[in-house]
């Protein structure tokens, strides 16, 4: 903390720069109500607790290890994850939680009164499992984007360069968190259901909180997040195999 607020502008840029983002999303989606009622049959109060669950997915992915998986990259290709393999700790732990940033957390707090205000716009009565319920899936949508930000991180065990890869996860992400994943019909929903699961992580905890998640759909985006984590792991290790050291 002391190292982090000597660069305060750092420290609370991000903070900034997410909330900004977030009011524009509120604004947009507050002009598109103005003339619709629905969208892809969700209503008002849906789409606010939508973008509350986005920007507290991404405020928990700030927060606990963004700045540490996104370090990866630079670590592989420059050799500097040498120095990783060689501590008595698990490197890829290690490299996770090194860069927790504590400066999203007025987001986190901004989330949390966005998707209150989302519930009382649509009517649920809350109740304490339908709060543990909305809090676990959420956890598990956040390790999905882990897992897919992990998975994008270790392809630099195999190419060099992976700059194309990070703008078309940035556009991805920027797509589905402004659009709801009921939308999707056929391939489209394949594509960012199963194969790029970006269109689950802030759609399914909506559906929680709103009481229309169905059993079968419940299943499958645990059955997405239980696969996500077996494969990036899997892949993490793979790429160890194929490391070559600055020393080698």
């Amino acid at each position: 903390m002391s190292h982090m607020m000597v660069f305060r502008l750092s420290f609370f840029g991000a903070s900034f720069a997410d909330g900004i983002l977030f009011l524009i999303q509120l604004l947009t989606f507050h002009i598109i109500f103005g003339q619709v009622d629905s969208i892809g049959g969700w209503e008002r109060g849906e789409m606010i607790i939508f973008i509350g669950t986005f920007s507290m997915i991404n405020g928990l992915t700030m927060v606990i290890y963004f700045f540490g998986i996104s370090s990866i990259p630079e670590k592989i290709q420059g050799g500097g994850l040498d120095v990783y393999l060689t501590k008595p700790v698990n490197p890829l732990l290690h490299l996770t939680f090194e860069s927790i940033h504590p400066g999203s957390v007025p987001l986190l707090l901004f989330s949390i009164i966005i998707i209150i205000y989302g519930v009382s716009e649509l009517g649920v009565h809350v109740t304490v499992p339908l709060i543990i319920g909305y809090t676990g899936i959420t956890l598990l949508m956040t390790l999905l984007y882990y897992n897919i930000e992990l998975i994008l991180r270790t392809l630099p065990f195999f190419f060099i360069g992976t700059g194309a890869i990070d703008r078309l996860a940035g556009t991805l992400v920027d797509l589905n968190f402004k659009v709801p994943g009921v939308i999707y019909q056929g391939v489209f929903k394949i594509i960012f259901y199963f194969i790029l699961p970006y269109g689950i992580m802030a759609t399914i905890p909506t559906q929680v909180l709103s009481r229309t998640l169905t059993f079968m759909g419940l299943l499958q985006a645990l059955f997405v997040v239980i696969f996500f984590t077996a494969f990036a792991l899997w892949f993490w290790k793979l790429g160890l195999k194929h490391y070559r050291s600055a020393s080698s």
